[in-house]
């Protein structure tokens, strides 16, 4: 059996059936953990969305993902440049969430490489409790911010 990391991938979002991603984003279960999620997603939602995530690749040169594990759609996720911040994102479907960790160091290995990225940010609601993994990847609390009249707890990790 192959290491799981080596069964994910991460590929283009526009790659991603619009079904696929309103699916994703409608589920009831994804508003438990993401307050900015305000409604079912629709076609205009979803193209918004890759568009705003495209738009981020072409002024950053790096941005958000389709990630998968075995080649099955399992969410998205990726490096978003926030102020001087590098913040990470990941937003898996519900029953996918076992492989969060898995893709995190993934993600963060690939941030190790990149000479732009000294840090990243997480950016966690209040739901979000258990944050052992978090610590154990060396995250470290830095404070409670408001993100579009959202507050967050905003942890670091360094890359370098």
């Amino acid at each position: 059996m192959k290491p799981i990391d080596d069964a994910i991938s991460f590929g283009q979002l526009d790659d991603i059936a619009p079904a696929t991603l309103i699916a994703h984003m409608s589920d009831p279960r994804m508003v438990q953990h993401m307050p900015l999620l305000s409604h079912p997603w629709d076609r205009a939602d979803a193209d918004r969305f890759v568009a705003a995530k495209q738009a981020c690749w072409q002024r950053d040169g790096l941005g958000h993902w389709a990630i998968f594990h075995d080649r099955e759609y399992v969410g998205w996720g990726g490096f978003q440049k926030e102020g001087d911040d590098w913040d990470y994102g990941l937003v898996l479907r519900p029953e996918c969430f076992g492989l969060g960790m898995a893709i995190t160091r993934k993600a963060l290995d690939f941030a190790r490489c990149d000479p732009r990225i000294a840090s990243v940010t997480f950016l966690l609601p209040p739901t979000r409790t258990k944050l052992a993994a978090l610590r154990r990847i060396g995250a470290v609390f830095e404070r409670t911010v408001n993100y579009e009249n959202e507050i967050f707890s905003r942890f670091r990790v360094l890359t370098s």
